[in-house]
Formats: structure tokens, C-alpha cells, sequence
């Protein structure tokens, strides 16, 4: 820390020296004063002073740079050192200097004589005739016109100064001998750095403890009054029918509402892979022998050309001729046979109609019988797969069983929109148009369905079950002492009983709140800024209410805020059990 320097007028400089400074930098700054008398001025416990060394290099110092040195100071402790190299030595700026007597030899004060020139020539104190130390350093320095009035005095001990009179000190004095006498007594010299590191930390701190205090006292109290009155909860129902027809009309007698029925249509789309198999290979061929029995029935009915036979393993094969019979005796024995045998093809191609010689049959024509006596052939595979209407049938299904929680959805929110409320129970999904990528039988991996379906709710005006309501609740309450407090729509259920395209027919199930009318923004307005006891008997004095109960956070708060935005009021009503689903 570098000490403080005042000058003052020409011949005169006065030197702060700081605890901390080193006896190098104080001599290197006597050297570079650019006045004769140099008055250092030295802080409490002024250890670089302690030392006799340092006392010594000092005085050196300045006998070569032709300065004189005072040593401000009430230290008695320094005096023995100053005394023993000869250094002046004075209480305050206004005390005569003095050299101190020396502890090893006695001697008499010295004048503080002007320094010599190197090259013998008398220096500016010769023409001041040397200082007189009888006078001050202010008065030496005005009387050798080196210095002008002092005009701030620092008093280095703790000892008060006798007061003096106030105009000799006025700032206007003309009076050179008689020093400015500054208000404060003692004047410390400030510490700059501190002093900012101080403003710079406290301004933060201030703007904290600002806004904590706003906090604290405008944004976080709050307060909770709950009131419990005379209210009770009554149950109501009733069988509503919902018209959607244009110009219907409400009816309390017959519970008959006028509905809104809000539409919105889907696609969805579903894609299977396709199971069916069609086998394009060669078909396989053959030929059959028949026989119609004895000859003494009617003779059969001729076989014509394309007539299937079925085999033994379920295969079926075409004939490619007609085929009639003739009677023919063998053995003895008449019986009809075919004039002769008969070809066939596979119904479709495929290596599975290459089969050994077997029995057929002819659906309808059980006394005919056919047989082979030689093995089909020449059938070959070339499997494509092709659509199904199971396939289609499938898709369908998968369409059907998808979640519809977000059309419902939609649909309330749309209804909401609207101000009605939406009756959930009457959602219904159209029939479906549907559409497939593929017919039955063609040649396909894959088939895509996709199905136009139109869904529906109704919702009903609020102000109408509010009325369905109030008809049935105030034929259970005295209406001169009670009013109904909550119509309990929100928690009211609704059963299907029926639809049809002009409406629906639900049931209706509620409980509503009935009892004594409170004024919630008014209470809030007439209890802000006061205790909990004086708001509590404030709000009793409202006709049905039974108990009160106030509260605060946080836990300095200690009264209601005066902003209503801080206050909560909360009206206790009777506990419902909400109903079940009612179900036709």
C-alpha cells in the first residue's frame, strides 16, 4: 500500500506513511519531493520506524537529497531513535519540531538548519536565516514563503485538543499564524480500496435484503379461510329424453331436452396379409370307368360333360365327356355300364392330382359308381397367393377393436366448446363404407381396408339440467331459507337406456348442495388486512355459517394479506359419494 501525499505551497511537503509501507519507499519518496521541508507523517505502531538502522538511512537519505525531515508522530517510543541520529521530531503539524534528547549523549536541541549544496553555495534555508524550531512547521513554511497556510491539520495521538475558537480557524482567515481548524478533530486518512470493496459488496447485499423484504412481506403471505355452514346434500334423478330433431323443445313435465348431436367422421385403414393360395400349374388327367346298377331299374340318367367327381382323398376332378349307359349282361348278371370310359381333369392344377387308381363319387347320383383303373397325371405346382374374404373379414375386425378414447375425446372437447355439456354414454360409431384394395380371388400379398365411419355424442344445454334439477331439489327444501349452492352436474351420471337417429333416452342421476348463499368476493374484501379472530367473527355474522377457520403461510405471517389475490376461501359442503353408473 503506497502512503498518501498532500502538498502544499512551494517549500513544503507533507508525506502519509502507512503501516504497511518499507522504509526503501518512504526514502524513495523524500527523494522525489519536490519541496525543502519534508513532514512525514507516521501511523500508530509504525514498525519500519522501530529500527535504529532505518532511522539512520533515512537521515542519510535526506542530508543527499538536501531535505529536512520531520517525523509526525506521539509515539514516545520513537523519540530515543529520532534523538540519537537527529532527527526532528512533532506531535502535530502546529507543534514546534524538535530533535529529541539523545540517550547516549545529552544534548541540546539542534536548530533544523538548511542542508548544504555539494558544491558549498547556500541553499534557499540560508535565506530563511534557518528555521526557528520555536515556531510550527505551518508558521516556518509561511515565513520563508515556501509554504502557504496549512489548511488541513491532522492530529496523529488520541488525546483531545482543547477547543479553540472558531473564527481563528475560518477558512477565510488572512491570519498566516493562525492555522484553519477543520470541524472534526480527528481525521483518519481513508482507505480508498476498502472503501469500494465495501460499496461493491454492499450494493448487491442492499438490492438482496430489498428484495427478500418484498418477498417475505408482499409475495409469499397468503391466507386460507375455510367456512362450514348449514348446507346439505340432496340426491335427485330422473329419465331424460334427448331430441336432436330441429325444433325440439325443453319440457320439465316430461324431462324432454333439446340435444345437439356432434358428428365426426374417421378413415381408418387396416392391412393383412393375404392367406389364400392359388395354384396355377398344370392340371392332372385321367379317365374313370362307371356302372349304374342292375338292369332291372330304369336305365339311368346319362353323366353330361362337366360334372365333378370327388375322390377317395377329397379331390375333385371334371368330366370332359357325357357319358351313358347300356345294359350288359356278364356272368349272368344284367347290370348298366358305360358305353365306355370317361375322361377327367383336376379342377384345379397342382402335383396333388397326380393320385394312384381310386373310387369317386357324384354328389347327387348315388347309384352310379365310378372308379379309375389307372393312375391321373401330368398335374404340376405354381403357387400364387390370392385375397380371401377372410382376409378382408380380418381387417375389418381389427378396424372395429381400435381404441376410440381420443374421438371421444374430441367430441367432448367440441361439445365443451359449444357450452354444452357432452353425455358420454350416447358416443356411437356408424356403420362403416368399406373399401379394399383387392377382390376375393386376385392375385395379392397383401390387402389394405379402410373404413369411413362416422362417430356421434350428444350434449345437452347446461341451463336445462340445471332446470331438471332445481325442479326436483327445491320440492325437498324450505326455498325461503335455502337456495341451491352447487347443481352437481360435474359429478352427475348418465345411463343409456336407448338411441335412435333423433336421439337417446338416458338415465339421469345427481346430488346437489343446497343451504345459505355466501358472497365469496365481498367476504374476501372485508376481511383483507385483519387478524383471523376479527375476520372470524366478521364472517359468522353471515346468516348459515357454522364455523370458521383461518390460516397463514408462511409461519411469520401473523394477519390476513391486503390483496384478495392472496386470500383463499373455501365453502365446505357436504361429502358425496359419487354415483355409480346407472345402467337400463
Amino acid at each position: 500500500m503506497s502512503a498518501a501525499t498532500k502538498s502544499a505551497n512551494p517549500g513544503k511537503d507533507v508525506i502519509y506513511i502507512d503501516v504497511d509501507d518499507e522504509i526503501t519507499g518512504i526514502i524513495d519518496k523524500v527523494r522525489r519531493s519536490g519541496q525543502k521541508i519534508v513532514a512525514l507523517v507516521l501511523p500508530k505502531r509504525a514498525a519500519v520506524f522501530q529500527s535504529i538502522v532505518n532511522m539512520k538511512l533515512l537521515k542519510r537519505a535526506a542530508e543527499e537529497a538536501q531535505k529536512n525531515i520531520v517525523l509526525i508522530t506521539s509515539e514516545v517510543g520513537l523519540l530515543p531513535l529520532a534523538g540519537s541520529v537527529g532527527v526532528h521530531v512533532a506531535k502535530t503539524l502546529q507543534t514546534k519540531p524538535e530533535i529529541p534528547d539523545d540517550p547516549n549523549h545529552a544534548a541540546d536541541d539542534q536548530p533544523l538548519a538548511s542542508a548544504e549544496e555539494p558544491d558549498g553555495e547556500e541553499t534557499e534555508m540560508d535565506n530563511v536565516n534557518a528555521i526557528d524550531k520555536t515556531r510550527s512547521i505551518g508558521e516556518l513554511a509561511a515565513s520563508s514563503a515556501l509554504a502557504d497556510d496549512l489548511d488541513d491539520t491532522i492530529e496523529m495521538d488520541d488525546e483531545d485538543q482543547p477547543d479553540e475558537d472558531p473564527v481563528a480557524g475560518d477558512a477565510g482567515s488572512t491570519n498566516p499564524d493562525k492555522p484553519t481548524k477543520l470541524k472534526n478533530k480527528k481525521l483518519a486518512v481513508p482507505n480508498f480500496n476498502r472503501f469500494r470493496m465495501l460499496v461493491l459488496l454492499g450494493i448487491p447485499l442492499v438490492v438482496a435484503i430489498i428484495v427478500g423484504l418484498y418477498i417475505c412481506l408482499a409475495v409469499l403471505p397468503k391466507a386460507s379461510v375455510d367456512i362450514k355452514t348449514d348446507s346439505q346434500a340432496v340426491s335427485t334423478s330422473a329419465v331424460l329424453s334427448l331430441k336432436s330433431a330441429n325444433g325440439a323443445k325443453f319440457d320439465l313435465a316430461s324431462a324432454t331436452l333439446p340435444a345437439t348431436q356432434q358428428s365426426i367422421q374417421k378413415t381408418p385403414s387396416q392391412q393383412v396379409n393375404t392367406t389364400g393360395q392359388q395354384n396355377n400349374g398344370q392340371k392332372a388327367t385321367g379317365s374313370v370307368s362307371m356302372a349304374a346298377g342292375s338292369c332291372s331299374a330304369n336305365v339311368p340318367q346319362d353323366v353330361p360333360a362337366g360334372t365333378g367327381i370327388v375322390s377317395a382323398g377329397n379331390l375333385t376332378f371334371i368330366t370332359q365327356t357325357s357319358t351313358s349307359f347300356v345294359p350288359t349282361v356278364s356272368h349272368g348278371k344284367c347290370t348298366y355300364q358305360a358305353s365306355g370310359s370317361t375322361g377327367i381333369t383336376a379342377q384345379v392344377g397342382g402335383s396333388q392330382y397326380n393320385i394312384a387308381p381310386t373310387t369317386f363319387t357324384i354328389s347327387g347320383r348315388p347309384e352310379v359308381t365310378v372308379s379309375s383303373g389307372a393312375a391321373t397325371a401330368g398335374g404340376t405346382d405354381d403357387i400364387t397367393k390370392i385375397v380371401t374374404q377372410n382376409d378382408i373379414d380380418s381387417a375389418s375386425q381389427k378396424i372395429g377393436s381400435q381404441d376410440t378414447t381420443v374421438i371421444k375425446q374430441e367430441l367432448v372437447s367440441d361439445l365443451t366448446a359449444k357450452n354444452l355439456i357432452p353425455i358420454e354414454e350416447t358416443f356411437n360409431a356408424g356403420s362403416p363404407q368399406t373399401k379394399t384394395s383387392a377382390n376375393v380371388g386376385d392375385a395379392a400379398e397383401t390387402v389394405t381396408v379402410t373404413q369411413t365411419i362416422t362417430y356421434t355424442m350428444l350434449g345437452v344445454s347446461q341451463t336445462d339440467l340445471q332446470k331438471i334439477v332445481a325442479g326436483d331439489v327445491n320440492k325437498k327444501i324450505d326455498t325461503k331459507k335455502q337456495s341451491i349452492l352447487d347443481y352437481g352436474l360435474t359429478s352427475a351420471v348418465f345411463g343409456l337406456q336407448s338411441q335412435n337417429p333423433d336421439g337417446a333416452s338416458v338415465t339421469f342421476q345427481t346430488t346437489a348442495i343446497a343451504g345459505s348463499v355466501l358472497n365469496v368476493p365481498q367476504i374476501k374484501t372485508q376481511i383483507a388486512g385483519k387478524k383471523g379472530g376479527d375476520a372470524s367473527a366478521l364472517i359468522k355474522r353471515n346468516p348459515g355459517v357454522t364455523d370458521v377457520t383461518v390460516s397463514y403461510s408462511p409461519f411469520w405471517v401473523s394477519s390476513i394479506p391486503t390483496k384478495t389475490s392472496k386470500i383463499t376461501v373455501t365453502v365446505e359442503k357436504p361429502k358425496i359419494t359419487k354415483h355409480e353408473s346407472i345402467n337400463p
